[in-house]
């Protein structure tokens, strides 16, 4: 589990206040803040007006994704959100680290980022929220 940080608390709290939905998870990937939100309540999140008052408020740019159950599917389709647009082929688990198919060269540098930044952000959200180690192929 993530340790939150006050920093952390005062984004959950501002979106919780506008958004009248609490996220489960906040973290921040590539510049952007990202707040996941159960899947039931993802509807009532999307809403545009919702992200530019908190975009604007924080004055940084926020993603707001479904959060993941305990499957590696429901995983995948968290991570691919958070990396959404580099995409990539295959998510899989594999000896108890998951394995992330890139496809091509030009995905995997997108997906590993200038000196390993977004593969280390990556890592680091993974490591905390699901207890395992990322690796990209």
């Amino acid at each position: 589990m993530a340790i939150i940080d006050m920093q952390t608390m005062r984004y959950i709290n501002l979106f919780e206040r506008i958004a009248r939905v609490r996220a489960t998870k906040c973290f921040i990937y590539n510049n952007t803040i990202y707040f996941a939100v159960p899947a039931r309540f993802f509807g009532k999140t999307a809403n545009p007006q919702i992200s530019r008052a908190i975009s604007e408020q924080l004055g940084k740019r926020i993603r707001v994704i479904k959060d993941a159950d305990d499957d590696l599917n429901s995983i995948g389709r968290f991570v691919e959100s958070v990396v959404s647009p580099a995409g990539f082929d295959n998510f899989e688990l594999q000896e108890g680290v998951y394995v992330i198919t890139a496809g091509s060269r030009e995905r995997a540098a997108t997906l590993i980022g200038r000196n390993k930044t977004r593969l280390l952000e990556l890592s680091a959200i993974i490591k905390d929220y699901f207890g395992k180690e990322v690796k990209v192929v």
